[in-house]
This record gives C-alpha cells, sequence and structure tokens, in this order.
C-alpha cells in the first residue's frame, strides 16, 4: 500500500522539524518538508497529504506570543485549505510550539478556526523548562495513543510558555468531553500540578489534549525526541527490547492513515 503522506510543516524559527519528519519515516510515512510561503503560493496544497504536522521550535521568534503569528498566517491566509483538510477527516498533531499554533487557530480545543478560548501561557516557574517528564495517557479516542491508554510514558519537554490555561467553564467541558490526552505525573504516576513534575503549571496537569473526534491532537512534550532506544538518557540499562515511548504516537498515525 503507498505510504501516507505527510506534511512536516516549516517557517522560520522551527527546528523540531527534521526529528519530526525522521519519526514519520521510520513510522512507515511518506515526508515532505513544506514551508508556509509553499502552501500560500499554490506551490504545495494540503489536500495532496494525510498528516499535517506541526513541529516543534520558535516560530517567528514566538514574537507577540508563541506560535501567535504562525497561527495567524494559517487562519488569515490558508483558511479554506485548512478547514477542507479537517472536514476530510484527515490528522493534525501540533508538537510543542505547533500545540500553540493549534489552540491560537481555534483548531484546539473547538475545531473553530479563529475563535481562541485556551492558551499556552509562561510556566510558573518563569524560565525555560528543558529535561525528561512522565505522561500518563489518558483513556480518550484519540487516534494518535490508541492502545497506550492508562500507561505512563517518559518524554522530554523543552518550553518557556507551556502552562496550558483556560476560564473554568472551557476547562470542564474539556474534561467531560474527554479530550485530555496526557497528564504530567509524579513519582506515584498520579496527576500533579505541582512543580517540577508538573514543569509549567498547567492546569488539571494537562500535557496534551485532542478535538473531540480524536484527529487533531496538540502536545507540549516531545514524542519526535524518543523514538530510539539510544535517545534516553538511561538506554544502556534498559532491556534491549525496550520499545522507545514516543513511537508508538507516529506508528498510530501512519496506520491510522493507511485506512483512509
Amino acid at each position: 500500500m503507498k505510504k501516507p503522506g505527510v506534511c512536516v510543516l516549516r517557517t522560520d524559527g522551527i527546528n523540531c522539524d527534521e526529528e519530526t519528519f525522521y519519526a514519520f519515516e521510520k513510522a512507515g510515512a511518506a515526508c515532505s518538508m513544506v514551508h508556509v510561503n509553499q502552501l500560500r503560493s499554490g506551490e504545495e496544497k494540503l489536500s495532496s497529504y494525510h498528516i499535517l504536522a506541526l513541529p516543534g521550535g520558535f516560530s517567528y521568534g514566538d514574537d507577540v506570543h508563541s506560535g501567535k503569528i504562525l497561527a495567524v498566517e494559517l487562519t488569515s491566509f490558508l483558511k479554506d485549505q485548512l478547514s477542507a483538510f479537517v472536514d476530510s477527516g484527515k490528522l493534525i498533531i501540533g508538537i510543542c510550539n505547533g500545540f500553540q499554533v493549534l489552540v491560537r487557530t481555534g483548531l484546539l480545543p473547538d475545531r473553530k478556526l479563529g475563535e481562541i478560548s485556551t492558551t499556552l501561557m509562561f510556566n510558573d516557574s518563569s524560565h525555560f523548562e528543558c529535561r525528561w517528564t512522565n505522561l500518563l495517557v489518558e483513556h480518550t479516542n484519540c487516534v494518535f495513543t490508541k492502545n497506550l491508554e492508562g500507561s505512563v510514558i517518559s518524554v522530554q519537554v523543552a518550553h518557556g510558555e507551556g502552562k496550558f490555561y483556560t476560564d473554568r467553564d472551557t476547562l470542564q467541558e474539556i474534561e467531560n468531553r474527554g479530550q485530555v490526552v496526557f497528564r504530567y505525573v509524579g513519582n506515584d504516576n498520579s496527576p500533579t500540578v505541582l512543580y517540577p513534575a508538573n514543569p509549567n503549571g498547567s492546569l488539571n496537569a494537562l500535557a496534551g489534549l485532542c478535538d473531540t473526534t480524536g484527529r487533531i491532537m496538540g502536545m507540549m512534550p516531545h514524542p519526535e525526541r524518543y523514538v530510539e532506544r539510544t535517545q534516553h538518557p538511561n538506554w544502556r540499562r534498559m532491556p534491549g527490547n525496550t520499545v522507545p515511548h514516543g513511537f508508538a504516537i507516529f506508528k498510530n498515525a501512519v496506520a491510522y492513515a493507511r485506512e483512509m
């Protein structure tokens, strides 16, 4: 079967595009690095792809707010393409800066382009957090975490604006609809808002969420940085058959896209 196509979106300041490309290629996809200007000019079309990946980094230097300029660019110049892509049932993943872009476009949590109801704000620690964290994978209909529900995975965080925040009613709606995909956990594997296990102070320990269809997911930690066993700092102490915790996220996406 033909490999599903992945659009790894690039622009100034994105710096995790190669890792994301590698993760999807390893999972069996056919990836293309696509600059946002290629979409704007018509040289590339989102409709040519099955998965849209918004990688981490600092798009446009995180000027104004993290992910804000790229989000405005997507909703202003590519709204029709993006809407058609979502309506066709295809997949979108936003990692770190990509998550920030998704909430600022309005695609998360409600797939309402241009309507922003949540944000990712400065970490409570007031500085950049870069280290390994543990996440509980919640029971959801998220395509990307199929068969991972209930497990605790270890992945990196690397962000300065990762605190998920919204008003009380919106947060309750997100919880009621089962959209929380990942939560930061402490040593007892229980969700926590306490530092340092929760690196940013996110409400309800939220580290990632999806839309109600489970096809659009954003997360602050970086699964693409743990798709090889040797990427973990303690890999020499692990059994040889250890499966890198981030890899399943990409495998699930590719498997889903193959059936489209």
